[in-house]
């Protein structure tokens, strides 16, 4: 079954998206809503864009943010719990935008997040793979720190927000593979499709699982799926064994043949991206080439994020060099994109190291709009 975070956590699930839906009685004012849930009028009046806080009628139903942070690095996270978030920072902040960008195999959406409205266009995306999952909080707390810097009308990490958000705008997939994350962090845990991914799981006991399993749910290795190289990737992963659905590092029947590649994909199409960030782990490494594209800028900008971050800029090793997303998107564009490989260790990687992962990283994300 899928696991309800909420039921997980004992926590009813108005807590797991950060706000209440409150009924207006006679003498409410919205001074006196906040008190009652120890938050402020402004959060209340954000939320609540269409109401006016001078005349609140009796029986109208009003957002009550909570006054505590949505994000945070103590917990596995689901794709119930990203969608919980999303929803949660929507209502708390309602300049922003979502929606989905497709279906996973077993029809979950994948959601985005749409910050700003500028004419330079950025995307990040996080968890390809499921067991480096920790990289979802991290595109999620960048899109809360950035959303609340603009509401207030200060800082993100020494840009103005406000000006941030009139020259660029920002498109963030958390998680793209939703439903193996579930099954690397156990909120997935019966039925047809983990039966499958059990069996698939089987043919290559030298990787544990579901800890080892890296692949969507259906065992396509979701960043082997491009038309890049993915003859290469395909020559080069048949060699190592993998020549059947597995845990990690099979490329499938065909490039795109995976609903959540696809989907990014489509998406990417969709839009006039001028830069890309896909986050991984691990290594503490930043991969900017594909081959020998090199868009124009693009070394620079590599160079920039690793003074921020402490990481280092390499080439892909060339085992790991064709058919991924960044592959893909610079073959393509001829503009820059990059694979960020967060934190060090096995994979998936301690929650413990989230908060240093996200230090390391906010100038990156910050850096992905201001450098281009």
């Amino acid at each position: 079954m899928e696991g309800n975070l909420g039921e997980e956590e004992g926590r009813p699930a108005e807590d797991l998206k950060g706000y209440v839906r409150y009924v207006v009685k006679e003498g409410d004012t919205f001074f006196k809503i906040a008190g009652e849930y120890q938050t402020t009028a402004e959060a209340v009046m954000r939320a609540n864009p269409g109401v006016n806080p001078w005349n609140l009628q009796v029986g109208e139903v009003i957002n009550v943010p909570y006054n505590l942070p949505l994000v945070t690095g103590d917990v596995l996270y689901s794709s119930a719990w990203n969608e919980s978030i999303i929803e949660g920072l929507t209502v708390r902040y309602p300049f922003l935008e979502s929606g989905s960008i497709g279906k996973s195999v077993m029809g979950k959406d994948i959601p985005y997040l749409k910050i700003g409205n500028g004419k330079k266009q950025v995307f990040y995306n996080a968890s390809f793979h499921a067991n480096e999952n920790i990289t979802t909080p991290v595109l999620l707390k960048f899109a809360e720190e950035y959303a609340n810097a603009y509401a207030q009308g200060g800082y993100l990490y020494g840009a103005y927000a406000l000006q941030l958000f009139g020259d660029y705008t920002l498109y963030l997939v958390p998680m793209v593979n939703p439903d193996g994350v579930d099954l690397v962090n156990g909120f997935l845990r019966e039925g047809e499709y983990y039966d499958r991914a059990v069996e698939i799981a089987a043919g290559y006991p030298n990787i544990p699982f579901p800890f080892g399993w890296k692949a969507n749910i259906e065992g396509i290795d979701l960043n082997l799926q491009y038309p890049a190289g993915w003859e290469n990737a395909r020559e080069i992963k048949f060699a190592q064994g993998y020549t059947t659905p597995a845990p990690r590092d099979y490329v499938g029947e065909a490039p795109l043949t995976a609903p959540e590649s696809k989907a990014v994909y489509e998406f990417t199409r969709a839009h006039d991206f001028s830069l890309i960030l896909a986050y991984h782990t691990q290594g503490e490494v930043i991969y900017w080439k594909y081959l020998d594209y090199n868009p124009a800028g693009s070394y620079a900008i590599a160079r920039y994020f690793r003074e921020v971050s402490g990481y280092e800029v390499e080439e892909t090793p060339s085992a790991s060099g064709y058919a991924g997303y960044k592959d893909w998107f610079i073959m393509t564009y001829d503009r820059p994109g990059y694979t960020i490989e967060a934190g060090r260790g096995v994979s998936p990687l301690p929650m413990s190291q989230f908060d240093r992962i996200y230090e390391d990283n906010k100038r990156i994300l910050l850096g992905g709009m201001t450098q281009i």
